[in-house]
């Protein structure tokens, strides 16, 4: 069992920045994602990390601003998010990808990943 549990989110001006944390209970040995969900809207993919941390993905309306990164002594995945926008208002979710061997893969759909935190929401006003 892997317990995920992000902080970081907050209120934030247009064009500002937050850095969003993941802590794991265990050695983050696994891809792992950045996803977001609007009330009403499916989960996005918004960033994911290879388990050799050598690939990272992004998705399309984020590409440039945010970036994703893991600190391995820690058990901790983050997610800085630069020239935010109010459309990037959301909860935002960490997850692990347990199902893959692949050490440079990301995957970017939903049911690839295992374990989800509880999210933490994320708020820029315009």
């Amino acid at each position: 069992q892997v317990q995920l549990v992000e902080s970081g989110g907050g209120l934030v001006q247009a064009g500002g920045s937050l850095r969003l944390s993941c802590a794991a209970s265990g050695r983050l040995r696994y891809a792992m994602g950045w996803f977001r969900q609007v009330p009403g809207q499916e989960r996005e993919f918004v960033a994911g990390i290879s388990s050799n941390d050598l690939t990272t993905n992004y998705g399309d309306s984020v590409k440039g601003r945010f970036s994703i990164s893991r600190d391995n002594a820690k058990n901790t995945v983050y997610l800085q998010m630069n020239m935010l926008k109010p459309e990037d208002t959301a909860v935002y979710y960490c997850a692990a990808d347990l199902g893959t061997t692949a050490r440079f893969l990301v995957r970017t759909t939903i049911n690839a990943y295992t374990y989800w935190g509880q999210g933490t929401q994320v708020t820029v006003s315009s």
